[in-house]
C-alpha cells in the first residue's frame, strides 16, 4: 500500500493498521468517518488502544513527511500515556530525524514539553525556546515557545 519501504517498515513496528476505502466499504467509512470527523480522504488517524484520537493526517503527503508525521504520532500517544521520557524522545527523533518537515518544529516544541513535564524543570521549557531562535524560527511552534524565553 506505501512504496517507500522505511513508512511500510515503521508502520509494521508501531500500528495495527486498519484501511477503510471510502467505495469498497462505504458503510464502515461512513460509521467513521462520522465518529472520527473525517472531512477528507485519505484521513491516517493514530488512535490508542481505547479509541482515543492521538494524531491526524490528512491528506497525501511525500514519504518523509508522511513518516514524520507517524512519528510524530506515537510521540503524541507515549505523552497522553505521561510516559513524559520516551515522548521526549521520540519527539526528538522528529527533530533530529526529519528536520526540514513540518513536524521537525512542532517535535521540538513537544520534546521541551514532555522534558519538563518529566522533571518539573522549567529549564528545559527555556532551553526549548533558545533552540527556536537557532532553528524554525518562522514557524508557529516557535513563537509558542516564545513566552518561554524569560
Amino acid at each position: 500500500m506505501y512504496p517507500d519501504p522505511r513508512v511500510v517498515a515503521f508502520i509494521d513496528e508501531h500500528f495495527v493498521p486498519v484501511r477503510v476505502h471510502v467505495k469498497e466499504n462505504a458503510d464502515e467509512f461512513q460509521r467513521l468517518g462520522s465518529r472520527f470527523g473525517a472531512q477528507w480522504t485519505p484521513t491516517t488517524l493514530i488512535v490508542d488502544a481505547e479509541g482515543n484520537e492521538q494524531h491526524r493526517i490528512e491528506g497525501f503527503l511525500p514519504a518523509e513527511d508522511f513518516l514524520s508525521q507517524l512519528k510524530l504520532g506515537v510521540a503524541k500517544a507515549a505523552f497522553a500515556r505521561n510516559d513524559y521520557t520516551n515522548a521526549e524522545r521520540l519527539f526528538g527523533q522528529v527533530v533530529d530525524e526529519h528536520p526540514g518537515t513540518e513536524a521537525a518544529p512542532e517535535g521540538l516544541y513537544w520534546a521541551g514539553v514532555s522534558k519538563y513535564r518529566a522533571t518539573n524543570d522549567p529549564s528545559a521549557l527555556r532551553e526549548t525556546a533558545r533552540a527556536f531562535r537557532e532553528r524554525h524560527q518562522e514557524s508557529s511552534w516557535a513563537k509558542k515557545a516564545s513566552v518561554w524565553n524569560a
